[in-house]
């Protein structure tokens, strides 16, 4: 695959909107299916009372949101949740922890095993739990861990405004970790959180660089939460999600790319164009952790009106070589 320059993919970003998507569409036709898109399901297996600042996120401790801490889930519940999102059609579950850093504990036996019991289930099983060690990270992939979640967020520069309790180079020892282990990496970031073009151009530069890059790469838009510092962040217009889809395809063109937080501000024409500007996969379930999210029935309704269906799991035959 063509590493890009910052110069090269700030270009793209800048092609006029149709232009840019018809480019993006026939770079997506060219490496993926256009009509299968990957639904994820996020479960929240502990939530709240996280040590961290991140301004966008009400699990954090240092605000007021409302979210109740809940301790880690039993085994039991989460098999029931991954069944149930199974049977939705979903072919990836991700399990999404408040913390740091993973700990070596009884917490992370717990979900070493809730791993095991949702890989029998034969779907792809994802993480996100903080920042890992090497030998952490060895030890979910023999757990037969699938995925591990660990966005960057934003560019490098602008994240000391963003986060200031871990270093931009903790999150990348953290992918590096992953990918020493032989775990698909699953890493994007957050748009409207007040950032420039050129955050999101760099932010594309050092997920691209990435060797090789993430094999799945979440576009979200923030969802303002009161209580958090940016609550009064406007909403991102969606020709900004259509626009950064498009380039994130074309800069890395057999990744998948993730339709991710603030669909449910999004219209149905909104979220079609963001397929067609090669987004082809979807968290689904009416919650991403704490968020509000379209629910199983009406993304079936809606894949259904555009003629798409589910891709079926473990499409990453080697996990190093996906372009």
């Amino acid at each position: 695959m063509t590493k890009r320059t910052f110069e090269e993919i700030l270009g793209i970003y800048n092609t006029p909107l149709l232009e840019l998507v018809y480019e993006a569409a026939t770079v997506h036709r060219k490496f993926n299916n256009p009509s299968e898109v990957q639904v994820s399901s996020l479960v929240s297996i502990k939530t709240g009372g996280c040590s961290e600042d991140c301004s966008y996120c009400p699990q954090s401790a240092r605000y007021h949101t409302g979210v109740e801490v809940h301790k880690l889930m039993q085994v039991e519940e989460v098999l029931d949740a991954a069944k149930k999102a199974k049977s939705g059609g979903a072919s990836r579950l991700c399990m999404g922890a408040a913390w740091r850093e993973v700990r070596d504990n009884s917490d992370f036996d717990r979900v070493l095993e809730m791993v095991k019991a949702v890989n029998g289930l034969e779907m792809e099983v994802c993480c996100t739990l903080g920042m890992l060690t090497a030998s952490q990270a060895q030890r979910l992939a023999e757990a037969g861990l699938y995925a591990y979640n660990h966005n960057l967020d934003t560019s490098e520069d602008n994240y000391k405004s963003i986060i200031t309790t871990r270093k931009y180079s903790d999150r990348l020892n953290t992918i590096a970790n992953v990918r020493k282990a032989g775990v698909t990496v699953c890493s994007g970031g957050i748009i409207g959180l007040g950032e420039s073009v050129e955050d999101r151009v760099s932010l594309l530069l050092t997920l691209s660089a990435l060797d090789p890059p993430p094999e799945s790469v979440p576009i979200n838009a923030l969802v303002p939460v009161e209580g958090t510092p940016l609550e009064e962040q406007p909403l991102l217009p969606i020709w900004d999600m259509v626009r950064m889809i498009a380039t994130t395809r074309i800069v890395m063109p057999g990744t998948v790319v993730r339709l991710s937080a603030g669909r449910t501000q999004m219209s149905a024409e909104g979220q079609a164009l963001c397929f067609m500007a090669g987004a082809n996969s979807i968290f689904a379930g009416d919650k991403l952790l704490t968020t509000p999210n379209p629910d199983f029935n009406s993304d079936m309704e809606l894949f259904q009106l555009l003629g798409i269906k589910p891709r079926a799991p473990f499409q990453v035959k080697n996990k190093h070589e996906f372009v």
